[in-house]
């Protein structure tokens, strides 16, 4: 069976088909700027060459149009018509307390769906024009929502609620909930896979590290902590998000430069981070690694303030599981990040972790980057999301 993988977003579309069987991605591409001037489509079929064509791209469902075009026709299509497309699986990012894994869409669903709008404002309304867009243009074809926040709905209590009102959690749901579920959950079985090591037996720390950057803590199959909470702006400092910050400085800076929330909010989202601490040198992790190893004082305050947090997150949660078996990197700077992989494992000598440097320099890989002596184990493991959304889709229709 043929799936297609839908990523939206605001102004964006991310896509790929899938062959179930072989597990081969087949097509991919991306719609950019949609409702904005320069809209365009790139794609790519496996094996041939990347095609980009600018066109007006006015809203996601023409955008989903164009994908469907793509995939079918006559000179670099991969599918005769869309019969070969046998089910849709969307990634939503909230689910709230209501989904604790994939689900098909119905209108109940889609409902529920809704319903965390308030938890994802940016994104689930996004998601939700990527699924009406699809039902409109493939009628007959069953679709299945795949949420960033199911995984870590194994969390106690203890890990998920805040230091708050209880009347709070009652009235609106405030509570940790976790973003990044579907990689966190793929990358866990993976490295379990890969170890040969049975997936319920296995104490795993994994650090999703990219532009939105994510540690979990996964116990004998199940997530037990996260570093993300109610929004993706909790935890780790990342691209251009704060992370864990005193929640106080919120009005002090907003009295000292007369901003309102939100305006506070769009600081913390969009120009915080290693953008901040960098004095706005990039929000790219590249970047700051260049300037760090030029020796640029602004970017070596990003990138040591960066791992630091990386590395007291997994020792909090090494003791969250009283103990851990491996660490896994993952996501653009886990996976192509040797120097940040370097620092972050510095701290973590006490663990008896020993890098092996030139493992740890290979890319690309699933891989095991510690010595043979080393007590605890380091991994390398390219994330696959579109798979892993993949994978449940095909679960639940068949």
């Amino acid at each position: 069976m043929n799936i297609l993988v839908i990523n939206c977003g605001s102004s964006s579309l991310k896509f790929q088909l899938i062959d179930s069987m072989s597990e081969k991605c087949i097509a991919k591409g991306n719609c950019e700027r949609i409702g904005i001037d320069g809209s365009f489509i790139t794609y790519a079929p496996a094996g041939g060459e990347k095609e980009k064509t600018v066109i007006e791209i006015p809203n996601h469902k023409e955008g989903i149009r164009l994908v469907l075009e793509a995939l079918t026709n006559d000179k670099s299509g991969v599918v005769k018509d869309l019969s070969e497309i046998g089910a849709v699986g969307h990634r939503v990012v909230h689910g709230g307390e209501k989904f604790s894994d994939a689900t098909l869409i119905n209108d109940e669903v889609i409902k529920a769906i809704e319903e965390c709008n308030d938890l994802a404002p940016l994104h689930n309304p996004a998601n939700l024009i990527g699924i009406d867009a699809c039902k409109s243009l493939m009628p007959n074809t069953p679709m299945v929502a795949v949420f960033d926040t199911a995984f870590h709905q194994t969390m106690p209590e203890e890990a998920y609620m805040y230091g708050l009102p209880y009347e709070y959690y009652q009235k609106y749901k405030i509570r940790r909930y976790g973003f990044h579920g579907t990689s966190h959950s793929y990358v866990s079985k993976r490295a379990a896979e890969v170890l040969g090591v049975d997936y319920s037996e296995l104490k795993t720390i994994v650090c999703h590290l990219g532009n939105g950057a994510s540690v979990s803590a996964v116990k004998n199959g199940v997530c037990v902590d996260t570093s993300m909470g109610m929004t993706p702006l909790e935890g780790l400092i990342m691209g251009t998000r704060s992370g864990d910050i005193d929640p106080a400085i919120v009005e002090f800076v907003a009295n000292k430069e007369n901003k309102n929330v939100s305006e506070m909010l769009n600081i913390l989202n969009k120009k915080s981070g290693v953008y901040g601490l960098s004095n706005n040198l990039s929000s790219d992790f590249r970047d700051i690694e260049d300037g760090y190893l030029a020796g640029d004082e602004h970017a070596v305050r990003a990138m040591k303030t960066f791992c630091y947090r990386v590395a007291k997150y997994i020792g909090a949660f090494v003791a969250a599981m009283n103990g851990v078996d491996v660490i896994c990197f993952t996501a653009g700077v886990g996976e192509n990040g040797p120097i940040i992989r370097n620092i972050i494992c510095e701290y973590l000598g006490y663990l008896g972790i020993e890098l092996d440097q030139e493992l740890n320099n290979k890319r690309g890989l699933d891989l095991v980057v510690t010595t043979t002596d080393s007590k605890t184990k380091v991994m390398v493991i390219p994330t696959n999301e579109e798979l892993a959304i993949a994978r449940a889709t095909l679960k639940l229709v068949k």
